[in-house]
């Protein structure tokens, strides 16, 4: 009986342990799976305001409405504008066999990984679940095409926030509070595509977007 017990007890600390190294596994290697020999990573994920869309961080402060001063009949008056938020990804190409330091792989021309599009998620810190169109904005797919040939970084800008959004529910209750009330959400960026021989490539990363009626830049147009 006693024999029973101990070899019971074995079996399941076998199995614990395997549940755990296969989880780790998962954690560690979720973008070097699949057929394709070779693998994407983000060096950066950016983004920028509408208003001002050449100023890309690493934070996104956006802006759900802005006032931008124009001259109508001889008289400067702000015209409430609404933008849409660009977003900047800077992507490389690895190869999961790297070789040698002596004789190190480099990728060919099938390796090389064309980008085709792309999926754009928020989530929130403070809500695990949280309900698109009333707690963030709804999430969308884009159209964008690039192809990675190496390890020199890609740049590759795309729509990080799209103009609907700041439209709709919840962020259109933003509008007009003056910075009050704001939204702060995590965006998942997701992009996909596929190496020359047709194997499908993802490679994921993340950048935090804070929504509110922030203050407006001071040029005028």
């Amino acid at each position: 009986m006693m024999r029973n017990r101990r070899v019971t007890r074995a079996l399941e600390a076998i199995v614990v342990g395997l549940a755990l190294a296969a989880s780790a596994a998962c954690a560690g290697g979720a973008q070097t799976q699949g057929r394709s020999p070779g693998y994407l990573v983000i060096d950066a994920l950016l983004g920028a305001s509408g208003a001002t869309p050449t100023k890309f961080a690493n934070t996104l402060d956006s802006d759900v409405v802005t006032n931008v001063k124009q001259t109508v009949n001889g008289q400067q008056v702000s015209v409430p504008t609404v933008y849409e938020d660009p977003g900047e990804v800077q992507i490389h190409l690895n190869l999961k066999d790297l070789g040698t330091s002596a004789n190190p792989t480099a990728p060919t021309a099938a390796n090389q990984i064309t980008i085709t599009r792309y999926h754009v998620e928020y989530m929130r810190s403070d809500n695990p679940n949280p309900t698109q169109g009333v707690d963030v904005p709804y999430a969308f797919d884009g159209a964008v095409t690039a192809t990675i040939t190496g390890s020199s970084p890609v740049t590759i800008g795309f729509i990080l926030v799209r103009v609907q959004a700041k439209q709709e529910a919840p962020l259109v209750s933003l509008i007009g509070d003056g910075g009050q009330g704001a939204i702060s959400t995590i965006a998942k960026v997701t992009f996909y595509g596929q190496d020359q021989a047709g194997n499908q490539v993802s490679v994921s990363g993340t950048i935090s977007v804070n929504f509110a009626d922030w203050a407006d830049p001071t040029s005028s147009s």
